[in-house]
């Protein structure tokens, strides 16, 4: 959990302060998961805002905070962020909450029926223990790879980097989430980011999502791949799949929404999940996750959000 301090966001003089980043993405699975899921976070918390982490965690009916909630005795992380336009950005990170370990992992994950990792610091867990987590769990993974591809410069400053060990990285995940920019980085290593992604996904990486803002979004999926995140785990270690890979586009519908970007991403990939869990099929959950992503925009920040993605009267400022 992250706590934002946004500039520049609206036409408002004052700063906005509130939850950010995995809260968003909390919210969009509270909106989009079939009745009988409930929601497990594992989160390390900063005992600075321990209580107030808390207090919005329980505002979500279907988070069941318990043993995977960790207070840490560190300051909690929090993000700068100044916008100098509606989607361009710079963000600025300061906080000390450590990353988890397998050890500490592994006896929550194996609690859980599927795994959504977001990276809103880049530092959640390293490489290393991701691998274990591959090794060690045998559910769905899905992987919102963000800020894996952030460095960090002077001040704290984020700074666009290529993803080191990136092929190491994508097989630790079942499906991985990215941005237009991201992919792009990620393609440095071939030139050409599609070719590199209709190469890579297979047995082990099924399926590669890119989100293109206001355009919708992309994906690249792999020979044989199923739509079902339960049948995800059953080909991996396998050397090959028969066929190849195929990849499309599903725009926004709609005209242009303007309002707050900030949180759109994390929206859009654990409203994706969510419904391939529920069922849909792979387009259609690309679609709903447009969707839900362009509904995020009316809103400002997490609190209430969840109210908001199903159409109810938000109490803490969105607009219906």
């Amino acid at each position: 959990m992250v706590w934002d301090t946004i500039h520049n966001r609206d036409v408002r003089e004052h700063p906005a302060h509130e939850w950010g980043g995995i809260c968003y993405g909390l919210s969009a699975l509270e909106a989009s998961l079939p009745p009988e899921w409930e929601i497990v976070p594992l989160l390390k918390v900063g005992s600075d805002l321990a209580e107030e982490a808390l207090r919005f965690l329980h505002s979500l009916p279907r988070v069941r905070v318990g043993s995977g909630v960790v207070t840490v005795p560190t300051p909690n992380n929090r993000v700068e962020i100044r916008y100098e336009g509606e989607a361009r950005r710079t963000e600025k990170l300061e906080g000390g909450v450590p990353p988890w370990a397998w050890v500490e992992l592994a006896p929550l994950v194996r609690e859980c029926d599927a795994v959504y990792v977001n990276f809103i610091s880049g530092f959640e867990m390293d490489l290393d223990t991701a691998r274990s987590l591959r090794a060690g769990y045998d559910g769905p993974t899905y992987g919102d790879l963000h800020s894996l591809f952030l460095g960090v410069g002077a001040h704290g400053m984020r700074i666009p980097q290529v993803l080191p060990s990136w092929g190491d990285w994508l097989r630790c995940f079942d499906a991985v989430q990215m941005n237009e920019e991201e992919f792009e980085l990620l393609g440095r290593a071939t030139g050409d980011p599609w070719e590199l992604a209709s190469n890579v996904v297979g047995p082990e990486l099924k399926l590669i999502t890119v989100t293109l803002g206001e355009r919708g979004a992309a994906y690249v999926a792999g020979a044989g791949f199923h739509a079902d995140p339960a049948t995800w785990p059953k080909t991996r270690r396998r050397v090959a799949t028969p066929g190849t890979a195929r990849s499309g586009m599903v725009p926004v519908e709609g005209g242009r929404v303007s309002g707050d970007p900030t949180g759109c991403g994390d929206v859009w990939g654990a409203t994706f999940l969510a419904r391939l869990i529920g069922g849909d099929a792979l387009e259609v959950a690309l679609a709903r996750a447009n969707h839900m992503a362009a509904r995020n925009v009316e809103h400002r920040g997490a609190e209430g959000l969840h109210r908001h993605l199903v159409g109810r009267l938000s109490t803490e400022g969105g607009k219906r």
